[in-house]
């Protein structure tokens, strides 16, 4: 059992080993996902941005109040904005035009500053985020540029935290180790140190179709990269964070690969991952069935699925890019609707404060529909609205709540898609289920997330 942090830096580290049951058949080998999205940051960058952090206030390169500037595809730029906001320091980040909106509001709800640049441009042109951030880190003195993609200490971080685990957790019995490869940092580091402690075992890197990894490794040569859709992982450029000497392979996935076996992790396992995941999975699954029995996998699962929700976990994202069949239906909210309690706790507009706190308590809820005494819909109360009345003396605990009812937002229709609930929910935190003038449900993002973990 863990103790008390005395920050959430502390919390870094020490991820589940969990072992995946259907998207591997019984008769193939024993698969464990390293669930490295379970960091405080939700990805396995997490180790890397706190240690090479760290290494530069040691150096006195990073010094107290000081910019730090990096290029990010968004999950290193929140491991150091979390950082950051610990620390002290303030975050420039630069990010190609691909990654989600998702993981742009991310780093802005840390205080970052995020510049946006194009996808479909050389790595060394002025415009890519490489060059973007170097320039910035120029123009801004004092700045400190982490360099994630050159930098050894990336690989240092992992081979000095990720290997260990994994070897811990395993007692070192295992046969393969398979993860994605952006930077290299994370399999580099991480198989450098299971190298060391049992060469036998074999380290296996996973690439998209479109980076050059996978030419590279097999040819000493790479052609000409091009673009593709998952996040994180693959690159069009050597880094200086990867060295191939600590890998036995380099298997090559693609989008519809690592997106359909991502989506399949959530709904058959339960584990919500992002597109790197599901692309980790795929090679890691295809390793299994080879192999067979008396064999074990261990596959590193580098970041969460909630930041990709407007894209591959979108159904409509899916069939729009062609990684659908054109009879894939549709599911709607009312689909949703049907793995959900049919209870639903409403307010009526007469009642009195301490009715409606009573009822959210007595329910464990944190917000109610209020509705007229025939049962029509009129807003919302919630209760920071309640508790803030309360504290500031406006309202007595026998007052209605009329006054403190907020409009009603995010209404949407039974028949209504989960394209149109997500879209609901990315702008409110709850959706309100309308027809026929009545109020049959509440939608919260926990609720789309239950549904999406279970639809098969």
């Amino acid at each position: 059992m863990r103790g008390i942090y005395t920050n959430i830096l502390h919390a870094i580290g020490d991820t589940p080993l969990v072992q995946l049951n259907k998207v591997v058949g019984r008769h193939d080998a024993r698969v464990l996902a390293k669930l490295e999205y379970m960091n405080p940051g939700a990805s396995v960058k997490d180790r890397m941005a706190l240690h090479i952090i760290e290494e530069a206030e040691r150096q006195g390169v990073l010094k107290p109040g000081g910019v730090i500037v990096e290029n990010t595809s968004g999950n290193t730029g929140v491991g150091v904005a979390m950082a950051a906001a610990v620390k002290g320091y303030r975050c420039i980040f630069t990010m190609p035009d691909k990654m989600s909106q998702e993981k742009v509001n991310r780093l802005k709800a840390f205080g970052a500053e995020v510049v946006v640049t194009p996808t479909a441009v050389p790595a060394d042109s002025p415009d890519s985020y490489y060059e973007t951030a170097k320039r910035i880190h120029r123009e801004t003195p004092g700045s400190f540029m982490l360099n994630q993609y050159h930098n050894k200490l990336n690989i240092e971080a992992h081979y000095r935290s990720t290997g260990p685990e994994i070897w811990e957790q395993t007692a070192g019995n295992f046969s393969y180790l398979v993860g994605g490869i952006g930077t290299g940092g994370t399999m580099s580091g991480t198989s450098k140190y299971i190298k060391e402690k049992n060469p036998r075992i074999r380290t296996v890197g996973v690439d998209p179709e479109g980076s050059i990894y996978y030419d590279m490794f097999h040819t000493q040569a790479h052609g000409e990269p091009h673009t593709y859709k998952v996040e994180g992982i693959g690159e069009d450029m050597v880094c200086g964070a990867l060295e191939f000497q600590w890998l036995d392979d380099v298997m090559q996935v693609s989008d519809r690969e690592c997106f359909q076996m991502a989506r399949r992790l959530t709904r058959e396992e339960g584990i919500f991952a992002g597109g790197s995941s599901g692309g980790a999975v795929h090679a890691a699954a295809a390793l299994a069935r080879e192999l067979g029995r008396h064999h074990t996998i261990v596959v590193i699962l580098p970041d969460s699925g909630a930041i990709y929700l407007s894209k591959f976990f979108n159904d409509a994202w899916m069939r729009d890019n062609g990684f659908f069949d054109e009879e894939h239906r549709q599911a709607s909210v009312r689909d949703l609707l049907r793995g959900k309690s049919h209870i639903l706790h409403t307010a009526v507009v007469g009642e009195s404060v301490k009715e409606a706190i009573a009822r959210l308590k007595r329910e464990g809820i944190s917000q109610m529909p209020v509705v007229t005494e025939a049962g029509e819909p009129v807003g919302m109360v919630h209760e920071i609205d309640l508790l803030n009345a309360i504290v500031e003396g406006t309202h007595s605990r026998t007052d209605t709540i009329a006054e403190l009812v907020k409009p009603l937002q995010g209404v949407i229709d039974p028949d209504g898609s989960i394209d149109q609930l997500r879209a609901i929910l990315s702008a409110d935190n709850v959706a309100v289920v309308v027809t026929g003038g009545k109020c049959v449900g509440i939608i919260t993002k926990i609720d789309l997330i239950d549904y999406l973990a279970r639809r098969g």
